[in-house]
């Protein structure tokens, strides 16, 4: 299910809102656990009931490993440390089959000239994020931090449908624990007002900033070869945008439905085009992942802990696991390597680079990191380099009279085109709206504060902007636009 559709917006939203706090106002606590849980199972087999048995199936075998863990005594620290690895294995072979399986057999294919049957298998929508979450529920686990959780509240806490497919990766000691908060079972006006707010801004984020450009990307890599150079590198820059919005809307969104519920998601971007290093920009993007690489892999690997060269050699294995973690394309894997190497260099010339003056420390940095989405969209590394060639080229400077065009917002051009002479030589130039796309896109990701960095006060203008917004987002579903981040 998507939230930018009218069904969850209207219906399904409003519905589970209601059950749950009614559950709550009788005192039926647990029962309000399992409205969110049931409701987060309706939401995750909406589009494909077949993969509700492999959430499901996915939550009880961790459970019960999880479970057998804590039946174990401190002196008996060997076997949890197998059942917590077996519990890993599963998860992680769980994730190879139904993500990796058809790779990992076309390049033994590939390499042996064998022909085995691939399974086409469909991707299950987050299989990535809850599994991750549960891998750090089972090493906590054996840590020994989750011994007094019940299993409705272990389920509601995978399954929380506001970030069960796309993130945030979030931890059972942020979200458990406000179950359990009395004062989070009443509706907070206060709560309820600015759930709706950042929930109103991720929507306009994703509808009308990110799925615009989207359109512009979807164009430009449909004939690569007809595309200018300056055609390309305006595809690169709109896909960067593209990717920024559409992610961190979801984000958005996520944190604002939890809000509704009175609870508090973790924060996954903090303005990483601002980023004036590549380890800077890792310190911005999708935060709780880098979290969940660092605190589960990074560190448990020796971390900086063993001198400069095993450091470097952790570094590489965590971006080639985030690169592998993101797709079963080679794509993603040289995504990540390149980011990986970019991160060691980054230590070596440490010193060097924080002499540069600032701007062109920031413009090195996201020109490196544009050109790196070019291979993170690629099909195929081959694609990726032919873009990356064509961009580099500067074979032309000239712009296709498509890309203009398909900025063009017909019920903002209708507007204007009533406000007489004015209005209409505003609608015959329509390349303002490309112009206007561009400075609004660079404006909020540079020079606007992230909604999570400014306390919350309700106010009429709040109040409005949210509801125009929303009307604007709503009035704009023209069709199903899913999250990027869906894919992975």
């Amino acid at each position: 299910m998507l939230f930018n559709s009218y069904y969850f917006i209207l219906y399904f939203l409003p519905v589970v809102l209601l059950c749950y706090y009614c559950a709550h106002k009788f005192g039926l606590h647990k029962v309000a656990l399992a409205v969110l849980s049931i409701a987060s199972f309706v939401f995750y087999a909406y589009d494909n009931i077949y993969y509700l048995a492999l959430l499901a199936g996915s939550i009880l075998v961790n459970w019960l490993v999880a479970y057998l863990i804590n039946r174990q005594k401190g002196s008996e620290v060997p076997i949890k440390k197998v059942l917590m690895i077996a519990g890993i294995v599963i998860d992680v072979a769980v994730i190879f089959v139904f993500k990796y399986y058809d790779f990992f057999i076309e390049n033994m294919n590939a390499l042996f000239k064998a022909d085995f049957n691939l399974r086409h298998i469909i991707l299950p929508l987050g299989i990535s994020f809850f599994t991750f979450q549960q891998i750090s529920y089972l090493v906590d686990t054996y840590r020994g931090e989750t011994a007094d959780y019940s299993f409705i509240e272990y389920v509601a806490f995978v399954s929380f449908f506001p970030q069960l497919v796309a993130g945030p990766i979030v931890l059972h000691s942020e979200l458990i624990t406000q179950y359990r908060d009395e004062s989070r079972w009443k509706i907070s006006s206060e709560n309820f007002a600015n759930g709706l707010y950042v929930f109103a801004m991720g929507l306009f984020k994703k509808v009308i900033i990110a799925d615009k450009f989207g359109q512009v990307v979807t164009w430009g890599w449909a004939d690569i070869s007809s595309r200018t150079s300056m055609d390309m590198f305006l595809v690169m820059l709109f896909y960067t945008f593209q990717l920024y919005f559409d992610f961190s809307g979801y984000c958005d969104m996520a944190i604002g439905i939890a809000r509704l519920f009175n609870l508090e998601l973790p924060v996954n971007f903090n303005s990483p085009y601002k980023a004036v290093s590549i380890n800077d920009f890792w310190k911005r993007w999708h935060m709780t992942l880098t979290r969940f690489l660092t605190n589960y892999i990074y560190i448990p690997l020796g971390g900086n802990r063993k001198g400069k060269v095993r450091t470097y050699i952790n570094i590489m294995i965590v971006f080639l696991i985030s690169g592998i973690w993101h797709g079963a394309n080679w794509t993603f894997i040289l995504w990540g390597v390149l980011h990986g190497i970019l991160q060691v260099l980054n230590r070596l010339f440490k010193k060097l680079w924080d002499k540069l003056p600032k701007w062109i420390a920031w413009l090195c940095t996201f020109l490196v990191v544009n050109l790196l989405w070019v291979m993170f969209y690629a099909h195929n590394v081959g694609e990726g380099f032919t873009v990356w060639v064509r961009i580099l080229s500067f074979d032309s400077f000239k712009i296709s009279a498509d890309i203009p065009l398909l900025f063009v917002m017909n019920d903002i051009s209708m507007l204007l085109g009533m406000l007489g002479p004015i209005g209409a030589l505003s609608v015959t130039y329509y390349q303002w709206y490309m112009v206007v796309y561009i400075i609004l896109a660079f404006v909020v990701c540079l020079c606007c504060k992230n909604l999570h960095e400014e306390p919350f006060k309700p106010t009429l203008g709040k109040a409005i902007m949210s509801a125009l917004l929303m009307i604007w987002a709503v009035i704009s579903f023209s069709g199903v636009s899913t999250f990027l981040y869906f894919n992975f």
